[in-house]
């Protein structure tokens, strides 16, 4: 397995165009159009979230992203913890190998062989990734509550100082390289989060990450937008914890934005089974996460992500917006937050009621 890196293809952009014109091809074809035409033009100056579930690393799919965050097309995201994790694997030059999912997972068990659906590598490789995290936990010296962001800086850095060149092969030391901040919504949900538990426990760290820390982060990058807009691969907990913010902002602090701008969801998930991931654009206009004016610029590819999200980067990367100077928010989070607290505590001034 090796990370596919698009090239903006011609071809495929005249697929999307002139070939996708109906059913979820058709909207697929209408996400692409709305992201370079509308989210990555320079008057609109929009900030763009991407989020991350289902284990697009491991399928190879890390280099799509990073092409994303090299030409400024992606100014944060939102991540399982299991896609970094697996991003490591390419950072350290392990193999991952393309299998079957049709194979005897008692014989893989017996041989060691892990297996995500026909994605197959050794368990050693678990095992020598984890212990490349505790490693690095413990020489980090990181003490204290931080934001996931702050960790994955930190992490990032570290990859690019010991293997030179990982930038061009891992999300997550990109993400540190051009100053993108990459959030987990569920620390605690992958083997990152194992290790730092571990790190707590054998060594006696207080290193965490505060959830706080990073709603506080999000919402201020959101309120500091001119103009904000998301692209959600598949949905679970990133997609809420993007979308949150914008209530957060309005519920909590009392600063109203009106919602997103733009809104781009590929998944399989269906609405009609009333979960999170499958949530439309439209439901969420109730909540104040999708401004209601903007519906016509949003779009829901029913689409399996390996498959769609490969063409929507080849559209995004050949397109005439295809590349934005950065946004460096990793290097601007506490300022943001700083400004987010001074216009929260204005507001709840204003609010607070005369006795």
């Amino acid at each position: 397995m090796r990370y596919y890196r698009p090239k903006g293809s011609a071809a495929i952009r005249a697929l999307i165009d002139d070939g996708f014109q109906a059913f979820n091809a058709a909207r697929l074809g209408e996400a692409c159009r709305i992201f370079g035409d509308k989210m990555l033009a320079k008057p609109h100056d929009t900030t763009i979230a991407l989020t991350i579930a289902g284990a697009m690393t491991p399928a190879g799919l890390g280099g799509c992203v990073i092409e994303l965050m090299k030409r400024g097309l992606v100014d944060f995201i939102i991540s399982t913890g299991a896609n970094l994790y697996h991003d490591l694997h390419y950072a350290l030059n392990f193999t991952l190998r393309r299998g079957s999912p049709f194979v005897d997972d008692r014989v893989l068990y017996h041989e060691g062989v892990i297996r995500i659906y026909d994605v197959l590598f050794p368990a050693q490789v678990l095992l020598d990734t984890d212990t490349f995290i505790r490693e690095f936990l413990e020489a980090s010296g990181m003490e204290g509550p931080v934001s996931s962001a702050e960790l994955h800086e930190a992490l990032g850095l570290h990859l690019l100082k010991v293997r030179q060149g990982c930038a061009e092969y891992s999300l997550v030391a990109s993400a540190a390289k051009y100053g993108v901040p990459i959030y987990t919504s569920s620390p605690g949900d992958s083997s990152i989060g194992m290790n730092l538990a571990y790190h707590e426990l054998i060594n006696h760290s207080t290193l965490l990450v505060d959830p706080n820390l990073d709603v506080n982060e999000v919402c201020a990058i959101i309120r500091a937008a001119d103009k904000n807009g998301c692209v959600i691969l598949g949905g679970g907990s990133p997609k809420n914890f993007y979308l949150q913010g914008q209530p957060t902002l309005w519920e909590v602090y009392g600063i109203a934005k009106g919602g997103n701008d733009y809104f781009i969801q590929i998944t399989t998930d269906s609405v009609v089974w009333g979960g999170l991931s499958g949530a439309t654009p439209a439901e969420a206009v109730s909540w104040g996460k999708v401004n209601p004016s903007v519906l016509p610029d949003t779009a829901v590819a029913y689409c399996d992500s390996t498959i769609a999200f490969p063409l929507f980067c080849e559209y995004a990367v050949g397109h005439k917006n295809g590349r934005r100077p950065r946004k460096a928010l990793l290097r601007r989070r506490r300022e943001l937050v700083a400004e987010l607290e001074r216009h929260a505590r204005k507001q709840l001034k204003n609010l607070r009621p005369k006795i």
